[in-house]
């Protein structure tokens, strides 16, 4: 007989049955589930067990009558294949709860930590060998959810290099969908995200992890589905010996990708416990490169201050004799040739300035070109017998290696001390293949983990560091990184238009202060595109704010303009980077999002292609984030936006000459021009009253 288990906490709940052999069944996922249970057990067909198992299974298992996608598998030497676990026994209450179990057959035992905080449940799951041989795992999820029955709609995050973050959305008709990650970080084509929504529910899920990671969608013999989650392995990758045990990440499920954007603002670990206004930037990849000469770096400290610029980066190209991509990734030692006096000098002016310092990295890499490599080729991953193949001319170097990670970490704790950083910026430029040791072993498990130990070594060793991750854009990002990471670049392409697609899907995930956003150069480097200054600050707007080139190339009139966007920035910044942060699904290439309190809605319109309609549709904005009571516009940025014609009424709107009321404005929505393609409006609205 079973027993039953709720797990709940404020607006969301789990309940479970747990049998007497096999795994927790899952009853009811969501509000109000505290009195769930089956009324009669399944029945099958004719052909069918006598006796069939429940089909929602919390992380099932196959060969003993569940015939679909098994969540957890693995063999001692192909035998002790089939897992039956029983003898379910529960710890903790409430809203973190442990469950353990054991097979005496196969001789594993496993536990699964359930907790849930902030209208979100996190899922673990520890399997471990009791047996005298070794039990290979090919496969522990970190969880599961059932999600209901009838039509519905996966909505998944795509993209390559330069395009991360592409929304795509597919009606879910498969019998099973899957997404796999190979590539040993967690990617710029296959975030480990994906939301599944009906008429009537929605399920937001996240693996935080930044290696291997697959996601499954399974469609059950009932019509419903469970969505499982969690660490992909290669081939013998995870062998535990007597007494071992394997620990997966964690996965997230939620009701709303806003439920999970909180989660992980709960999770993140900022120096002093709290995270300070996130600092406008100035990164000098773009307007350097390679070419380091430190009385330039100092000019454009000074142009960068002048600006209101409070954090200045200095990006790849300080080391070692690093006059391009080929060479040096590896020598962590000041090149003297830019820096006869190393890094403090500069480190010094920047602060004098009032400005914070910080430094690129790229860690787990190196160039066969680097005295590195010749002292230790052994230190990269390498298949014997076979080339690996370079990417942006660089080898992965084998951080399971002890004496690899210390001497990274002895040559960074060094760098960092002696010129006073206060923030780095670690970048990952390349996919990891062969994801061997010298043994020819699958590690790119443990090569994920050696990386959060090195991460978490540097940060115990400098508290007050902030870590931007970088993956030559956003190929790492996930909640794993984020715990221990202060901020992502989402993309190497800073094109304010391609900006507008690859940061609303960021978003989804992620709390839009932690996503750098920078304004780029015109021609921009990536696409050739000319933008207008007013566009591209526009668009980074909202997010980490920065600039992305050497501020002495504007011209008077642009240096004003972008100081004023950077004074606008600050001003505005803490309500855009609060709890109250809202996006709208774009329409007709016009884009709107922005934030809210009570007395104030920031809400930012960009147009990106030219619009099909004759006149755009009026804008709305949630309900959620409007209080009652009569708004006014009170500003506009631009103060004269390219609006392609607008009448005297639209004029009066614009100046703050009309009000209107909150339901006018959830309902009704504002008539405002048509903007011109790339070109948007930044509009201050203020609340004038309570009715």
């Amino acid at each position: 007989m079973s027993r039953f288990l709720v797990i709940a906490d404020g607006g969301l709940g789990l309940a479970l049955a747990l049998p007497e052999r096999g795994m927790p069944e899952m009853l009811a996922f969501g509000a109000d589930v505290g009195d769930v249970a089956p009324v009669v057990a399944r029945a099958s067909s004719v052909n069918g067990l006598d006796a069939p198992p429940p089909s929602a299974l919390l992380l099932p298992t196959g060969g003993m009558g569940n015939f679909g996608w098994p969540a957890i598998a693995g063999h001692r030497d192909g035998r002790d294949f089939l897992i039956e676990f029983a003898d379910w026994r529960i710890t903790g209450a409430a809203a973190d709860v442990t469950l353990h179990a054991e097979d005496a057959l196969s001789k594993l035992a496993i536990t699964i930590q359930l907790s849930i905080a902030a209208d979100v449940l996190k899922s673990r799951v520890s399997l471990s060998n009791r047996g005298q041989g070794v039990f290979t795992l090919d496969r522990c999820m970190a969880g599961s959810m059932m999600f209901p029955a009838g039509p519905a709609e996966l909505t998944s995050f795509v993209g390559s290099w330069g395009r991360e973050f592409q929304t795509r959305r597919d009606a879910l008709t498969a019998p099973l969908w899957i997404n796999e990650n190979r590539r040993g970080r967690t990617s710029h084509d296959r975030s480990p995200s994906l939301v599944l929504s009906s008429r009537d529910a929605t399920l937001a899920v996240h693996l935080g992890w930044s290696g291997n990671h697959v996601l499954a969608v399974d469609n059950l013999d009932d019509g419903r589905r469970l969505v499982h989650a969690g660490e992909l392995f290669e081939s013998g990758e995870v062998r535990l010996g007597p007494g071992e045990a394997y620990e997966s990440p964690a996965v997230y499920f939620a009701q709303s990708t806003a439920a999970l954007r909180a989660r992980l603002r709960s999770e993140m670990s900022w120096p002093g416990g709290v995270a300070k206004p996130r600092p406008v930037t100035l990164n000098t990849w773009e307007g350097n490169y390679f070419a380091h000469k430190l009385p330039e770096l100092t000019a454009q400290a000074d142009a960068a201050a002048t600006l209101g610029v409070e954090r200045f980066v200095l990006d790849d190209g300080w080391f070692g004799v690093r006059d391009d991509d080929r060479r040096s990734l590896g020598d962590w030692s000041v090149d003297p040739r830019k820096y006869p006096g190393g890094l403090k000098p500069l480190a010094d002016y920047v602060h004098g300035l009032g400005m914070e310092f910080g430094l690129w990295f790229e860690p787990e890499m190196i160039n066969p070109d680097s005295d590195l490599f010749r002292a230790h080729p052994d230190w990269a991953m390498r298949a014997t017998g076979r080339e690996s193949p370079l990417s942006r001319h660089q080898l992965t170097l084998d951080l399971t290696r002890p004496e690899v990670s210390d001497h990274i970490f002895t040559c960074m704790d060094k760098i960092l001390r002696e010129a006073s950083v206060d923030c780095i910026k670690w970048d990952m430029n390349r996919d990891i293949a062969p994801p061997t040791n010298a043994e020819g072993r699958a590690l790119t498990s443990k090569q994920t983990r050696a990386f959060y130990q090195l991460l978490d070594r540097v940060r115990t060793a400098h508290p007050n560091l902030e870590i931007e991750s970088c993956s030559s854009g956003g190929g790492r990002v996930d909640y794993g990184v984020l715990s221990r990471t202060h901020r992502f670049w989402a993309s190497d392409c800073t094109d304010a238009l391609e900006r507008l697609e690859i940061q609303r899907g960021a978003r989804e995930l992620f709390p839009p202060e932690i996503i750098g956003a920078h304004v780029s150069a015109s021609p921009n480097h990536q696409t050739r595109r000319r933008l207008s200054l007013d566009f591209r600050a526009l668009v980074a707007l909202a997010y980490h704010f920065g600039v992305e080139m050497d501020p002495r190339t504007l011209d008077e009139g642009e240096r004003a303009k972008l100081k004023d966007w950077i004074g606008l920035h600050k001003r505005l910044r803490a309500l855009l980077h609060g709890n109250s942060a809202f996006h709208l699904e774009p329409h007709d290439g016009r884009y709107l999002w922005g934030a809210a309190d009570k007395d104030t809605i920031v809400a930012i319109v960009a147009q990106g292609p030219q619009m099909i309609s004759e006149q755009p549709a009026p804008l709305r904005l949630p309900s959620v984030r409007v209080a009652e009571g009569h708004w006014r516009i009170a500003a506009c940025a631009p103060a004269a936006p390219e609006f392609i014609r607008h009448t005297a009424e639209q004029r009066a709107l614009l100046n703050g000459g009309v009000s209107f009321s909150s339901d006018t404005l959830i309902a009704a929505g504002l008539n405002l021009p048509m903007l011109r393609p790339e070109s948007g409006v930044v509009l201050e609205l203020k609340r004038i009253g309570e009715g």
